[in-house]
């Protein structure tokens, strides 16, 4: 096993999340690839690791923290660390020491940037992104929101110490109507496709909606909001990890309208 840095030849495979046999992926539209043209020269890394055949099992991306969506200063930010699990499509390599590798090599590469410090989220739940995996490589929580964990590794003694960013607002809710809105980034395909699903369920009673879409790669427009990547509807924020159905949007969204149809008889 080899940890690389990403080339054009493996970028549709980063682009897809190592996952070209996933019709969720497919859905989920190329926000990926737009997200990464316009990232890829303001400090965003990614590593692949590669096996001994040449397949790549696994990616890490992290990007200085002044363009993620967490609080700090002269830190980096890990988006996501991802090693394919399933049998479809290139196999399963975990349990395979690739999550280690691909952390380790971005905590040396952070380190000769110059950033005092990695920071990662996690979730306490036992599924991607566990907060526990990352107590064991030696990162501390140092903030919480929810179900999610903000973790570091301090690179320096006066390193200063990184927060979640809270959600400051949300746009004034329009009577009459049902207010539908989405926070998208880009990074994630799971949240592009929230975003994509949402947009489809919407169109599906466009008379009665307000749909309200805001690009959060605008690093000023994320801290005006301070929201990343998020669904409200009606003012409620729903929950998107893992990506509600279309199915399931629509229904809510059904509901809404519903109640706006008796409300108006």
């Amino acid at each position: 096993m080899k940890i690389i840095d990403l080339t054009p030849e493996y970028e549709n495979q980063y682009f897809c999340c190592l996952e070209e046999w996933s019709d969720d992926i497919r859905e989920a539209g190329d926000h990926k690839a737009c997200w990464y043209s316009k990232m890829k020269d303001k400090g965003l890394r990614v590593k692949l690791a590669q096996n001994d055949q040449g397949i790549i099992g696994g990616m890490i991306q992290y990007l200085p923290i002044e363009s993620a969506p967490v609080e700090g200063l002269n830190l980096y930010y890990v988006l996501c660390i991802w090693v394919h699990g399933y049998r479809k499509g290139r196999g399963n390599f975990q349990n395979r020491g690739m999550g280690k590798a691909l952390l380790k090599a971005a905590e040396t590469d952070v380190e000769k940037l110059g950033g005092r410090g990695l920071v990662t989220w996690g979730i306490i739940l036992p599924f991607f992104m566990r907060a526990r995996w990352f107590k064991k490589q030696g990162y501390r929580v140092i903030d919480k929101q929810g179900l999610m964990r903000l973790l570091w590794k301090s690179f320096a003694e006066d390193a200063e110490p990184p927060k979640f960013m809270k959600a400051r607002k949300l746009p004034d809710l329009i009577p009459g109507k049902v207010n539908v809105t989405v926070f998208i980034n880009g990074w994630c395909p799971a949240q592009n496709l929230v975003y994509e699903r949402t947009k489809k369920a919407a169109f599906d009673f466009s008379e009665k909606i307000i749909f309200n879409v805001y690009r959060t790669i605008d690093h000023e427009l994320l801290r005006f909001w301070g929201n990343s990547d998020a669904l409200y509807i009606q003012g409620k924020s729903i929950w998107t990890g893992p990506p509600p159905s279309y199915e399931k949007i629509r229904k809510i969204i059904k509901k809404h309208v519903e109640r706006l149809k008796e409300a108006d008889a």
